[in-house]
């Protein structure tokens, strides 16, 4: 699935939009990408995503995420599973944020594309 396709989610709330991993690196690039990553801290500590924003879907508030300043918000995790909830709950709370990095950091890697620690 590219830009623009949707895969419907685990609550039947709208849907989330599945992004791949190059079209995520050229928006974080262009600037016009804010990437909240939703896996633990524990996760999040040995590898992520450079400029990615720590969100724990554990403690998953969408009030607490940062603007976005016009770009669009992202969420990724391990695998592309947490990110769907964390755009469902965000589009519950009446939230415009319905995109994913599809299979999250695995894909990410996938892509031969770089991590930080």
């Amino acid at each position: 699935m590219g830009l623009g396709s949707t895969m419907y989610g685990l609550f039947g709330r709208g849907g989330v939009r599945d992004l791949t991993p190059d079209e995520v690196a050229a928006g974080l690039t262009a600037g016009e990408i804010l990437l909240i990553d939703v896996r633990e801290p524990k996760e999040t500590e040995q590898e992520r995503i450079p400029g990615a924003v720590l969100a724990p879907l554990s403690q998953f508030d969408p009030v607490n995420l940062p603007d976005p300043h016009g770009r669009t918000v992202v969420f990724t995790c391990g695998s592309g599973v947490r990110s769907i909830k964390a755009a469902e709950i965000a589009q519950a709370a009446g939230l415009a944020y319905d995109a994913h990095l599809a299979g999250g950091l695995k894909a990410w890697k996938a892509a031969g594309l770089p991590t930080e620690k």
